[in-house]
């Protein structure tokens, strides 16, 4: 029981009795009730025990109910409840002096009721009360992971200080005070700081407090919460709400110290990287405004990517780019990566390590899988345009270009993979000025010996040379997205080699045909726009 002798005065059948001394002490602590049944009984009752008795032991001796008193008081015990008419029909004047002056409650017991009649009311009332505690502490404890999901207010500490219904206040780990509305001025709040980590408790002149530290990810300190129970010290359920709270705080000042770095790096560092992607500034500007706001740039093998959303995607631009960034920052297969996202000119520009997650060859491969649904949401507006790998800082402004370039000569030739590797689509920019009559020569001088032959056989042949100049002349990778053996695929090549009268080893038959397939491309996106 966590009663004061005052709360149990007021539960039924006990609010029968009658407190005839010791009104002074009616704020102990009762934790069990007992019962006088034995002369030693001094030796086992525990503090904060009420004590019932008939007075059986003491009835001709009222010394030694004085000296009872003084030792039960002596022991810490809450009260005494002695029950007249049957041995006693009063209480010794000598027994109620001593008690009022120790400040001991003694309590006539109504007679028509028994010891268990008492306890069992007291225990009821006690058990009613933990029960309404607990279904608090429940409520309280769903409220506050409620509120630690869906927070968005600029009242964040007042709002946790509402859901716990106690005062509070925040301390930033250098000693300054983010929140306070407890009674007590910084001064008082900051006495004997700086604090040890560990959880304290500590009287004070608005009463007791709570005082637990906030860690962050790193586990190091990041500063204290303090909380101040209604009830005195808390109980083992109160201070488990405390801990649960302070772990919010915690993860919210990561979060807005988070922010507020992404925000000043966006701000400051997008800024100066606009001009140096401008040729305004050079590249060691960056670096410098990197080096300052403690921000790796470029620093080993890095890849740029560039992000764009056209108009037919049914959404705000700039709310599915801030969409992908996020993708970008949190999800576990890109979160661990050291990566960098700037807005240029309505694009999302991003600077990604070379290095990729366990299990994944390439970042082309990576982002096809993990945003083809969105790019299928998105109706196909959406594109990563992605540079070569880049070794130098001073590489950074060809790798953007590399990445402008990419998707411009996918919007041009209407392509619609989700992912544009420059690498794939290089030449094709580099030959977009070639006269189209020339291209169309090409193909069918390069290509005849298999344009001659039957629709179907030519099909066959030329979907096979394609892939396996797709492939870089892997013959496995060509026989598996073929879905045929691979001693297919190498029969067919050697009769196109033979076709063609062309090694396809040789680096420049490989050159012409790739061409060849290039142009073809070109000339078919530019029919499919007619």
């Amino acid at each position: 029981m966590y009663m004061t002798v005052e709360d149990a005065l007021s539960i039924y059948p006990l609010s029968e009795g009658k407190l005839i001394a010791g009104k002074s002490g009616l704020q102990r602590i009762v934790k069990s009730v007992n019962v006088m049944d034995a002369p030693d009984i001094v030796d086992w009752v525990h503090e904060g025990e009420v004590l019932f008795t008939t007075a059986y032991l003491i009835k001709d001796r009222p010394e030694d109910g004085v000296q009872l008193v003084q030792k039960l008081a002596g022991k810490g015990t809450a009260a005494l409840g002695i029950k007249l008419g049957r041995f006693w029909t009063t209480v010794p004047e000598s027994i109620i002096e001593e008690a009022d002056r120790l400040g001991f409650p003694i309590i006539e017991l109504p007679f028509q009721f028994t010891f268990s009649d008492q306890m069992n009311g007291l225990f009821r009332a006690e058990i009613q009360k933990s029960t309404h505690q607990l279904q608090r502490i429940l409520e309280k404890q769903q409220a506050l992971i409620r509120f630690a999901l869906m927070n968005r207010s600029s009242d964040f500490f007042q709002g946790l200080s509402a859901i716990l219904e106690c005062p509070m206040a925040v301390i930033h780990a250098r000693g300054r005070l983010l929140f306070n509305n407890l009674p007590l001025t910084e001064a008082q709040l900051l006495k004997g700081w700086p604090w040890k980590p560990n959880v304290q408790w500590r009287r004070s002149e608005s009463g007791k407090l709570t005082l637990i530290p906030l860690r962050g990810n790193d586990a190091q300190p990041i500063g204290f919460a303090v909380f101040r129970s209604p009830d005195g010290f808390p109980s083992k359920e109160e201070e488990g709400l405390y801990l649960q709270a302070a772990e919010i705080i915690s993860f919210h000042l990561e979060a807005m110290s988070r922010k507020q770095f992404v925000s000043a790096a966006d701000n400051e560092l997008a800024s100066i990287l606009r001009s140096y992607l401008q040729q305004d500034v050079s590249i060691d500007a960056v670096l410098e405004c990197a080096k300052k706001m403690d921000v790796t740039l470029c620093d080993g093998p890095y890849q740029c990517l560039l992000t764009t959303v056209s108009e037919k995607s049914g959404r705000s631009e700039d709310n599915l780019l801030n969409t992908i960034r996020q993708e970008f920052q949190y999800h576990p297969l890109l979160k661990d990566l050291f990566h960098l996202h700037f807005f240029i000119d309505g694009a999302l520009f991003s600077i990604f390590p070379a290095s990729m997650p366990a299990g994944e060859r390439k970042l082309s491969d990576l982002l096809t899988k993990l945003f083809a649904k969105t790019a299928a949401e998105t109706r196909g507006s959406l594109r990563f345009s992605l540079s070569h790998q880049k070794e130098k800082p001073d590489q950074l402004g060809d790798a953007y270009r590399e990445c402008l370039n990419a998707s411009e000569t996918a919007k041009q030739l209407n392509l619609s993979q989700l992912v544009v590797e420059y690498g794939n689509v290089e030449m094709a920019y580099l030959f977009q000025s070639v006269p189209r009559d020339k291209m169309k020569r090409f193909c069918q001088f390069a290509l005849a010996p298999i344009l001659e032959k039957s629709p179907d056989s030519a099909q066959e042949m030329i979907n096979t040379l394609s892939l396996f100049i797709t492939h870089n002349g892997q013959v496995g990778e060509v026989a598996k997205e073929m879905f045929v053996h691979r001693n297919t695929v190498a029969y067919r090549l050697e009769k196109i080699s033979e076709l063609l009268q062309m090694d396809l080893k040789n680096y420049e038959h490989l050159l012409k045909l790739n061409l060849a397939f290039l142009f073809q491309s070109i000339l078919e996106q530019e029919v499919e726009l007619v």
